[in-house]
């Protein structure tokens, strides 16, 4: 069960690189967005990362699309001593990595370029997925692991990674196993070796988003044994869009066996001046029974989380959709329940 919000202590503090993968639909990108926010406090810096193509941090922040560069995009929380961090935001894509692997490994400048053009970085990065997750997951890594040395980069506190769903994130960060029948040696297999160093150390937690349903959750309970299995780091797990709790056990137990007062309802809507013709009652007695029977569900979902072994935090569903200022009233949850220090 999701540990009680009065407890602050951090669960991960050791951990610079938080990838958050999820089943599609589950609203990992979300929750990613959500943990770079509770994680930019105290003044901390924070990179959110994604890597799928699909511009979703630029959307869920509002701002223009992303180039292949990194932009400050918000202020983190405040910490209990009103400092705020600051999150910054990169879209990663495999030809701008390639190109810039190119340029730092090969010093192909405007060789590269011209690669580009006659569509020879398009070409091998599909060919190829798995030297395409190798790039992708060094620049990660590169931004995760810099220091003095790099003058005129920004050093980072925390990275956030918006992961591939959970159905590849294995083979996605296993990038030595996806590279072994192309690259033996050289630059690309040494680049491979250290990313799998981070990848598989205590600086590293993989965290897994589902909801309260049968698939998502069995797809999580395979993930994290999948992860286990190949020496990656299993995080927590975020449980996410969870329905408020709108009836005690009693009035659920009655409205799931039909036996809510009928009377009652009808009374209380009378009360409030709403007029109760045209099978209203009926209708918010059907709707009651469907809420006890989706909690029911819910309930025996949210057991077998607790099962799996790993720190669970839940965030609500939000009636008015996620907005910026939804984020940070999820950041604040993550926060609360020790996600982030």
């Amino acid at each position: 069960m999701p540990r009680k919000q009065s407890d602050p202590t951090p669960d991960w503090p050791g951990v610079r690189l938080h990838v958050v993968t999820g089943k599609g639909g589950t609203g990992k990108s979300t929750v990613a967005a959500a943990l770079a926010l509770a994680l930019a406090s105290h003044g901390k810096n924070v990179l959110l990362c994604e890597v799928e193509g699909r511009q979703g941090i630029a959307r869920m922040f509002d701002v223009d699309p992303l180039p292949y560069e990194e932009r400050r995009i918000a202020t983190g929380l405040r910490g209990p001593d009103g400092s705020p961090g600051v999150v910054h935001a990169l879209h990663i894509d495999p030809e701008s990595a390639l190109l810039e692997y190119l340029s730092m490994y090969y010093k192909l400048g405007r060789a590269g370029r011209a690669l580009d053009r006659f569509g020879v970085i398009e070409f091998a990065t599909t060919i190829a997925p798995g030297v395409r997750d190798v790039l992708l997951t060094g620049k990660v890594f590169e931004a995760a692991e810099r220091n003095s040395r790099n003058k005129n980069a920004i050093r980072y506190d925390a990275i956030v990674l918006d992961a591939p769903p959970t159905g590849r994130i294995t083979q996605f960060l296993n990038v030595n196993k996806e590279l072994a029948g192309l690259a033996k040696v050289g630059p690309i297999k040494s680049q491979a070796d250290h990313v799998m160093t981070l990848f598989r150390s205590p600086r590293t937690a993989v965290h897994l988003v589902t909801v309260l349903e049968e698939m998502p959750v069995q797809e999580t309970a395979d993930g994290i044994e999948d992860l286990r299995r190949n020496q990656l780091p299993v995080g927590g797990v975020v449980v996410n869009l969870v329905r408020p709790r709108d009836l005690d056990a009693d009035d659920l137990a009655a409205a799931g066996a039909g036996t809510l007062d009928r009377a009652a309802v009808q009374a209380d809507l009378q009360a409030a001046g709403v007029d109760d013709g045209n099978g209203l009652v009926d209708g918010l007695l059907a709707e009651a029974r469907d809420h006890a029977e989706r909690r029911t569900l819910e309930d025996a979902q949210r057991r077998l989380v607790a099962g799996l072994g790993v720190p669970s935090y839940e965030l609500p569903r939000l009636a008015g959709g996620v907005d910026l200022g939804a984020l940070y009233e999820l950041a604040a949850a993550l926060k609360q329940q020790g996600l982030s220090s």
